[in-house]
């Protein structure tokens, strides 16, 4: 069946089988959710965007809908990369390339999927991607995150999340869109890797004209920020600033989908296409 312009379905990719969902015809743009978030997280953005866009929104592998092949496993960019790459293969026309959307690790996943196939990915905009290795301080926050992750071992997922919360500035996480919670399997799995993940802003250099580096307007004191401060400074671009916070998409759709479309209006895209895993 060809699921390019029909709700989505279900792709086997090596060790997992990936939820997806379709919305809408015209040029394609991916959304990339992150942390223990799924596409639901995107409902409201996608509805939006989907007036003038095919979009394409995912449940990352491990989290909700998308279940692991085998038992459960720290989590890699670099797989994931490959994911959204296959993802690509099965929702794009012959041809065409991508604007891609990444949400805080989501946002890490695309510059790898930028950096490893630039000829499948046009313009590319990444909100608050989590990697903390960039930061000056890196040796104290990754040893909070060790912390956090041993609270998780020794209490349990809410003494961890809280602990985890001072990253967003202390405040309560806010309840967004799921299909199921995935806290457990993202402080065990995927917390640690991905905040210990450096983008290689050597090699994603010279196709900086076509990254945005974006933060919440909500967010603009709030550790979870501070990386893509540094990662815009060192890919020479100006931080775009969003509505609302780290989730600001959810909580402001509409105005998030207006500047987001402007924002990829103004940035460039290149040419060709070569199949994943090439």
């Amino acid at each position: 069946m060809d699921t390019r312009e029909s709700g989505g379905g279900t792709l086997a990719v090596p060790g997992a089988r990936l939820h997806y969902e379709v919305r809408g015809k015209g040029p394609l743009l991916i959304l990339m959710a992150g942390g223990n978030s799924d596409a639901d997280v995107f409902g409201g953005l996608a509805a939006v965007l989907s007036s003038g866009h095919r979009v394409v929104s995912y449940d990352p592998r491990g989290n909700s809908r998308s279940v692991l092949d085998g038992p459960s496993a720290d989590q890699r960019i670099e797989v994931h990369a490959d994911d959204a790459c296959r993802l690509l293969d099965a929702v794009a026309t012959p041809g065409e390339r991508a604007s891609v959307f990444g949400s805080c690790s989501g946002g890490l996943t695309a510059l790898e999927l930028l950096r490893r196939h630039p000829d499948r990915v046009g313009a590319v905009v990444v909100h608050e991607p989590p990697s903390l290795s960039l930061l000056p301080d890196a040796e104290d926050r990754l040893a909070f995150i060790d912390e956090v992750h041993a609270l998780f071992r020794g209490e349990g997922v809410a003494g961890a999340m809280a602990k985890f919360s001072s990253l967003f500035g202390g405040r309560s996480a806010p309840v967004l869109p799921e299909a199921q919670d995935n806290s457990a399997f993202f402080l065990a799995h995927t917390m640690r890797p991905f905040t210990r993940f450096v983008p290689d802003v050597a090699a994603l250099a010279p196709m900086a004209a076509r990254i945005a580096v974006a933060g919440g307007r909500e967010s603009r004191t709030h550790v979870a920020r501070r990386p893509a401060v540094v990662l815009a400074e060192r890919l020479g671009r100006e931080l775009v600033e969003f509505p609302g916070g780290h989730s600001g998409y959810a909580k402001w759709p509409q105005e998030f989908a207006r500047l987001l479309l402007a924002v990829f209006d103004a940035l460039p895209t290149g040419q060709g296409r070569a199949p994943c895993g090439s």
